[in-house]
């Protein structure tokens, strides 16, 4: 069996993933009644070397990669379009402060009415998502249009840096790209062409979304500028857009093309935001 990370169709296995550099020891300085004070505070350093590394040793008992590293932890793994199974999804950024992470098995197909493909796959995994969500609150608002990419274990959370936390993420990591990779092994390719093309029209949709509404789009245009940013989102980290299908953004989403026929910026354009989590403990949709 085949699986890749990204979209590109010519490469067996390859690895999209980016590394932060480790925080440093910042020196802030106050006044104190005319007085200076200098305090020093010692930031938790924090690398995602071991999170590439559990998934490479892991990945190698199965397949040949190939790893590809960048600046930002965004690792994301398509299995072919011959199988329905769900992306695996980790993208985490971290900062002196704050973490913002999001760890999840993307649906390929929709869940929230769907309920043979969330049964076949989601099932016996809540459990496991209850783990972990329990451990990392919402991290708040989400659109109604990024709601139908996420699973009922996907983990949408924001925390304030420190080791603790980063070693139950770690955790996380691994138990959700054992699973993944479990349900790979078991699943069955599929044999009728008509599926396929709705999985593969099911990948480049997600691409495609991606791109355009990545959530992490305005941490990567601070750090490298617009420019850089699209082309990072449109030919590393996602590609496979041009490749993998014809269609446009607006061909998927017209709903997002305003009357100039330019992209409408707005975050949610049909339906409501999520402030809390939309499935109860049973990985039943409650968000109506």
């Amino acid at each position: 069996m085949e699986f890749r990370i990204g979209g590109s169709p010519s490469s067996t296995f390859c690895l999209q993933s980016s590394l932060l550099p480790p925080l440093k020891t910042v020196t802030t300085f106050t006044r104190d009644w005319g007085r200076r004070r200098s305090t020093c505070i010692q930031s938790f350093s924090v690398s995602y070397h071991k999170f590439v590394e559990f998934a490479l040793d892991e990945t190698r008992r199965h397949i040949h990669l190939n790893p590809s590293p960048l600046q930002v932890f965004d690792f994301t793994v398509f299995p072919e379009a011959e199988y329905d199974v769900p992306i695996f999804c980790a993208n985490f950024f971290t900062s002196a402060k704050t973490n913002i992470v999001v760890l999840d098995l993307n649906p390929l197909h929709d869940i929230i009415n769907q309920h043979e493909y969330k049964d076949k796959y989601f099932k016996s995994l809540i459990p496991l998502g209850l783990k972990y969500t329990q451990l990392f609150p919402w991290g708040g608002k989400l659109t109604s249009e990024s709601i139908k990419f996420f699973s009922p274990i996907v983990i949408w959370t924001k925390f304030t840096s420190n080791p603790q936390k980063y070693d139950i993420l770690y955790a996380a990591f691994r138990d959700y790209y054992k699973v993944w990779l479990e349900l790979i092994c078991k699943s069955v390719k599929e044999t009728d062409e008509s599926q396929v093309v709705l999985n593969l029209e099911a990948q480049h949709r997600y691409l495609t979304w991606r791109v355009e509404k990545d959530p992490g789009q305005g941490v990567l245009k601070k750090l490298i500028g617009d420019t850089l940013a699209k082309d990072l989102l449109r030919n590393f980290l996602f590609n496979g857009v041009e490749e993998l299908g014809s269609k446009t953004f607006y061909d998927y989403f017209p709903h997002y093309c305003t009357q100039e026929g330019m992209l409408n910026k707005k975050g949610n354009i049909v339906g409501k935001s999520f402030e809390n989590r939309p499935w109860d403990a049973r990985g039943e949709f409650i968000g109506e």
